[in-house]
This record gives C-alpha cells, sequence and structure tokens, in this order.
C-alpha cells in the first residue's frame, strides 16, 4: 500500500503543493527519499527516526521510500520533516490514510519529537485552502497560518500531539490568528526641529508613495527625517497585510506568528550585496526590494553604495516587482516601496560651507555625486536639500505638528486615490498612473501646463521626468483637496523636482 500526505515546496511567493508518497515493501531495511531532495531533505530520515523511537515506535525491518512528487521539482527546507512523517505513520497504519491525505504539513521534527517552527506557514496555508485540505503546523507557526480563514489550522507541539489528535483521543483547538499591537512609542515628527520644507516633502511622498532623495550636510537630519516615515504612513489594508507577510513568511520575519497592520520600513546599509538588495541565495529568498513591499525601503549615504547594487533598483523602481533569476531558481517577488535615499554633498559632506569644505571642492562634490547613474536619479520625485539646523533652533520649544496630524492629511489624500483608481487594475496610488489614465487624472489648466512645458524646455526634464513632475502635482491637489490641477500645485511639483542648489 501507498499513503499519501501533502506539504508545499516555496518558489518565490508561491507555495506549490508537494504530494509525499511512502512505500513500506520487503526488502532489505532502507529508508531513502527521493524526488530532488536538498541536504536538509536528505537528512529527515534520521530525524524521522528518533521521533519515532521518542514515541515507542519501531520501524519495520523493511524497505522504507519516499518520494516527493513532482520529482522535477527541487526540494528545500527542513519542513518536509512532518509530512514524511505523516505518511510514514499512515503507511504503518497508526494514523488513518485518509486523514493524512486530507492534510497538508510542514514542520521540523526535534530528535524528540517536538515540532519547531519553520518559515512559509502563510502560504503554505494558502496553498491548503486552494486544494480544500487542512493545515498541519508547529504551534508557533498556527497563529501566522490562522489568518487564512478558509483553511483548518492544526497547530501541534509535538508528533506525538498531532497523532493523538488524529486517532480523535486529544483533539486539539484550531489555531486563532495572531496579530501584533504597533508600538506606541513611535518616533514623532515633531521632534524634528526646523526642516518646514523637508517635512512637506516627506508629507507628499507619503501621500502617493513618490520617491524621495535628500542631500545634506552631516547631522541634518536626514536619517531622522526618514525614520519618522512609519508614524506618517496610513496602516496596512488587509489585503496589503496578508501579501507583506507573505513575504515576509518566506524570511521568516514575522513576530510571534502574527500580522503587523504597520508598513515595514527597512533601512539597508551601504555594504548591501546585490543579492540582499535583489533577493537571492539558497532557494532565491526574497531580498530587501520585496521585503520593502507596501512600504519604505530606505537607503543611507547613498553614493557609498556599490554601483550594481543601485541599478539593481531601476527595474523594481518602474515595474513593482522584481525576477530573481539563479541558476537553480527563476521566481518574481512583488516589489512595490517608496525609496527614501539620503546623501552627504561631497566625500567631506561640508560642500555648502566655505569654512569647512576641503581644498577640491567644488570638483569633490561633482565627483561624489556622479556615483549616482543619471537614470537612477531621474526616477526620485522629490529631491530637497537638507540644510544644517542652528544651534539656537535645537533649544526652542517643540511646537511643530505631530505625526499624527500629518498621517491624518496622507489619509484622507491616499483615500482620495483608492477611489479614484478603483476600476484601474493595477494602479493604486498616484505615483502608478501612467499613459491615459495619467492624462485623466493629472491635466492641468492652461496656467499650470503652460508652466509646466516652459520648465520642461528651461530645465532640460525627460519624458520620465515630464510624468513625475505629473503625479507629483496630482497628489498636492489631492492633499489640498483640490479635483483639479492648477498652477500653483505645478509650480511646488517643479520646485521638489529640481536638483536642489549647487550640490547636485
Amino acid at each position: 500500500m501507498i499513503a499519501r500526505a501533502y506539504s508545499v515546496a516555496f518558489q518565490g511567493v508561491e507555495a506549490r503543493l508537494v504530494e509525499v508518497q511512502c512505500a513500506v515493501s520487503p526488502g532489505l531495511p532502507a529508508f531513502s527519499i527521493v524526488g530532488l531532495p536538498d541536504k536538509a531533505v536528505s537528512e529527515a530520515k534520521d530525524r524521522i527516526r528518533s521521533a519515532l523511537s521518542a514515541m515507542a515506535i519501531a520501524l519495520p525491518s523493511k524497505r522504507i521510500t519516499i518520494n516527493l512528487s513532482p520529482a522535477d521539482l527541487p526540494k528545500e527546507g527542513s519542513h518536509f520533516d512532518l509530512p514524511i512523517a505523516l505518511a510514514l505513520l499512515a503507511a504503518l497504519s497508526i494514523v488513518p490514510p485518509d486523514i493524512a491525505e486530507a492534510t497538508v504539513a510542514l514542520g521540523e521534527l526535534s530528535l524528540d519529537g517536538s515540532l519547531v517552527t519553520v518559515p512559509g506557514a502563510l502560504p503554505a496555508a494558502m496553498a491548503a485552502a486552494q486544494a480544500d485540505r487542512a493545515l498541519l503546523c508547529p504551534e508557533g507557526s498556527g497563529s501566522e497560518a490562522a489568518w487564512v480563514d478558509a483553511a483548518q489550522v492544526i497547530g501541534a507541539a509535538s508528533l506525538s500531539d498531532a497523532v493523538r489528535h488524529f486517532l480523535g483521543q486529544t483533539p486539539i483547538a484550531p489555531a486563532c490568528p495572531g496579530e501584533v499591537v504597533a508600538d506606541p512609542a513611535c518616533r514623532d515628527l515633531r521632534d524634528v526641529k526646523g526642516q518646514e520644507r523637508a517635512k512637506r516633502a516627506l508629507e507628499i511622498a507619503a501621500a502617493g508613495r513618490h520617491h524621495l532623495m535628500m542631500i545634506g550636510t552631516p547631522g541634518s537630519g536626514k536619517s531622522m527625517l526618514a525614520q519618522r516615515l512609519p508614524g506618517v504612513l496610513p496602516p496596512l489594508s488587509p489585503a496589503e497585510a496578508l501579501e507583506t507577510s507573505m513575504i515576509h513568511s518566506l524570511s521568516g520575519l514575522l513576530d510571534e506568528g502574527g500580522i503587523s497592520r504597520t508598513r515595514p520600513f527597512r533601512a539597508v546599509h551601504h555594504t548591501a550585496s546585490v543579492a540582499s538588495i535583489s533577493g537571492g541565495g539558497r532557494g532565491a529568498k526574497p531580498g530587501e526590494v520585496s521585503l520593502a513591499h507596501n512600504g519604505v525601503l530606505f537607503l543611507d549615504e547613498l553614493p557609498e553604495f556599490q554601483r550594481p547594487v543601485l541599478e539593481t533598483l531601476r527595474q523594481p523602481i518602474e515595474t513593482g516587482e522584481i525576477t530573481v533569476a539563479r541558476a537553480n531558481a527563476h521566481v518574481r517577488y512583488p516589489s512595490r516601496f517608496m525609496l527614501v535615499a539620503a546623501a552627504n554633498p561631497c566625500k567631506c559632506g561640508y560642500l555648502s560651507d566655505p569654512g569647512r569644505a576641503c581644498s577640491r571642492a567644488p570638483i569633490c562634490g561633482e565627483d561624489y555625486m556622479s556615483r549616482i547613474s543619471g537614470p537612477l536619479m531621474d526616477r526620485f520625485d522629490l529631491r530637497i536639500e537638507v540644510p544644517p539646523v542652528r544651534f539656537t533652533d535645537l533649544d526652542l520649544p517643540t511646537n511643530g505638528e505631530a505625526s499624527a496630524m500629518v498621517a491624518a492629511r496622507v489619509a484622507e489624500a491616499r483615500k482620495i486615490q483608492a477611489d479614484r483608481f478603483r476600476d484601474h487594475d493595477g494602479v493604486f496610488l498616484n505615483a502608478d498612473a501612467e499613459g491615459e489614465t495619467l492624462k485623466q487624472v493629472a491635466n492641468p489648466d492652461a496656467e499650470g501646463r503652460d508652466l509646466l512645458l516652459r520648465a520642461a524646455e528651461r530645465f532640460g526634464l525627460s519624458a520620465r521626468g515630464y510624468h513625475r513632475v505629473l503625479r507629483l502635482a496630482r497628489t498636492i491637489a489631492d492633499l489640498e483637496g483640490s479635483a483639479n490641477v492648477t498652477r500653483p500645485h505645478v509650480a511646488e511639483a517643479i520646485s521638489f523636482r529640481l536638483n536642489p542648489g549647487a550640490v547636485c
């Protein structure tokens, strides 16, 4: 008799169903696993043998063959321990075969039979729901997988608990979804002294998911401003939270197995490699551009990044997704994020201060900023200069707007955009609008169009830059609650599009 259970193999955010077949046949004692298993899957037989021994179950002196079907699909990860053990128990008539066949399982086995939490429970629950099967997973992964209402989720602490559940001896209650509560002590925009123009740029960028570039001397507050973006952005919608959490689940980043409604904020160090940014490694895991999906990707000291790393950003910025092509994997991840970058104007950082600039000024500034290619710089909707704050301003009482006040305006502007693009597939915010859609929603009045045409000719805007100014003007109008894009909206959008001062 051939017993069957089911598990999943991950290809990007997609979880493909894998049939685990077990045959116990006469012959020399052996335990073999076939079907393109990697080293972690091949070692499962030793963990299973020890776990069954802890349950006082001895393997028969026969030939045990495990086949992972489809056989041409690579199987990676220790989460195949539990489904292999389940199929084996069904072949030994310890667990009813029909129950094992109606279950999708994933989990790593310890030598004592306890189940260890593994990444990917949320995509696995989606696959189980589509196949109309229950999901058996470690107890620590149950709260994560339970967010998929269409699948029954059984979170077991050990293999013996799972067996007793299937035999009806000690039923396990279905897992409940877990949610990570946002930290109320969020960094507030009110802590930033001065920098009113930079705060305005943050608000506009957050409202329309526009990419932002900040250039200023060291200590002027660029990183401080970027770190306060999460408090300005609206919480994730249920659909966005599920989509984002599926990516984080594959990377094992979900805290306590719960889903957070806070938008991700990924701050990347300038020593990051291409694989860490775009994705790669074993199984082509998601990179930073995908982990920042529906959130913010912050790159501090932008010119210090390697040139290939920066050029990798161009595809996801334009398309909202990235394709990770490796020798043994070719997967696609969603990567719709807001890029926020910060940079010093030159190597020493004091190009705009004649008293502190180096002897190579202003050539050093041109050389330093030339590390950022023109095509990448053209993709920033807002470019602002962040001047140093005067010492006397640091002692002034805090009287700026709190993040909650700015977040309320951002949320209202995003609501306007959600209603506007309700019937447009693939368009969610102004930053996504293009072609005829952009022409319809961001058509300025006669004075605004005349100003935009003169600015495009005067400053040599590219076609991409021209359209990005239109998107930016549409967002500025939304923040004011204006149905039409007028000359003041276009003028402000153009002012943010220009290179700040003489620093770049």
